[in-house]
């Protein structure tokens, strides 16, 4: 959802943004804290009660940009919400290590952390031009994780996604040998992560890709294509070696084999 205002009124939204950053973005500990929790309700589109932002935080057309109660920005996180109908919205008790960005580029791209989001130190973010970053309740990122569009991102509830994985929404095109890759564009299709998976640390997430529900992908992997529900995958290309529903079967039957015999 978007959050459009006036060009007229545009130049006036920078200009006050800027002076209150300014004089109060570098206050160390609780009299920075309170104070930016006061004044700068006159930025953003919405801010909840007891959000607690830290010293340095650097913010770009926060009147684009929702944050709800208890949410918790480290020092030196960035949230820029640049563009025209750009959004970027923090549900409740979301958690931003120092050095996360998130930014929406080009127009009509969000990002969206439901409640109780934790992003860990250096994650990076990207929701490209009418791109959507979706990150649902509950879930962890970890340090220096990297996602981009601009296909859309969706990582359900209660997820675990280690340090230095990264998630692309894109594929550059390489078909034509006279033009330089750069130029030839993109495709884009969009990567699902669907509730309660884990991904290891430095896991590659390809475009087009849906990993199922409560599936566990190995260290180091690259996931190229679908991976069913209750799967666990590894290697390069990553596969699937495992099944965790057919073990909890196995389980199930072992433990009512035990009771009939007792």
């Amino acid at each position: 959802m978007a959050f459009p205002h006036s060009a007229a009124s545009a130049t006036w939204l920078r200009l006050k943004e800027l002076l209150l950053t300014t004089a109060l973005g570098w206050i160390p500990r609780k009299p920075g804290i309170v104070f930016r929790g006061f004044a700068y309700r006159q930025l953003f589109n919405q801010l909840g009660r007891s959000v607690m932002i830290d010293y340095g935080v650097e913010l770009r057309q926060p009147n684009q940009i929702k944050i709800g109660e208890g949410v918790y920005l480290t020092h030196h996180v960035c949230l820029d919400a640049s563009g025209k109908n750009n959004s970027i919205v923090l549900e409740a008790d979301c958690h931003l290590d120092s050095g996360v960005r998130l930014s929406t580029m080009s127009n009509n791209s969000q990002i969206v952390l439901h409640q109780n989001v934790g992003l860990d130190r250096g994650v990076d973010i990207r929701s490209l031009e009418n791109g959507l970053v979706e990150i649902g309740k509950g879930t962890y990122i970890g340090p220096y994780v990297c996602m981009a569009g601009p296909g859309h991102i969706k990582i359900g509830k209660q997820c675990m996604i280690a340090s230095h994985t990264g998630i692309y929404a894109n594929n550059h095109n390489f078909d034509d040998l006279t033009c330089p890759i750069v130029l030839q564009g993109v495709t884009t299709e969009g990567i699902v992560i669907e509730d309660d998976c884990w991904l290891g640390t430095g896991v590659k997430v390809m475009d087009g890709v849906t990993i199922g529900r409560g599936s566990v992908i190995g260290a180091g992997a690259v996931v190229t294509k679908d991976i069913p529900p209750y799967s666990v995958a590894v290697g390069v290309p990553a596969k699937v070696i495992s099944r965790r529903d057919k073990d909890l079967q196995t389980q199930l039957k072992a433990s009512r084999s035990e009771f009939v015999m007792n």
